[in-house]
């Protein structure tokens, strides 16, 4: 599966030269690491953020999201947003931060 590369060097940017940010092929997609744990992704069109499972409820609230479900088990903390819903800077930098501070208070790997 590919994935959308304009929205990855769009996470790119808003990432910066963060030293403890890394990527890595996942999921069909690309993943953005923050000290070695997964923050957020791009899979297709979509953009996958690790939010933690005690979020995963106020995330799904948002417009545009659904459960990250690749293999019909669905990823609890996991959330899929569609990229219709995140156009805007402001938007994805929300949802970037929002991931890499759920990666952020898990152990460095």
């Amino acid at each position: 599966m590919a994935y959308d590369e304009g929205l990855a060097e769009r996470i790119r940017r808003c990432l910066g030269t963060d030293p403890g940010v890394a990527e890595r092929r996942m999921f069909g997609g690309i993943a953005f690491l923050y000290q070695g744990n997964m923050a957020v992704g791009v899979t297709g069109d979509d953009l996958m953020v690790r939010v933690g499972a005690d979020a995963a409820d106020a995330a799904l609230a948002r417009p545009g999201t659904r459960l990250f479900d690749m293999t019909g088990r669905p990823m609890r903390g996991w959330v899929l947003v569609t990229g219709s819903a995140v156009t805007e800077d402001g938007a994805l930098r929300a949802w970037i931060d929002e991931g890499r501070a759920y990666a952020a208070s898990l152990p460095p790997k």
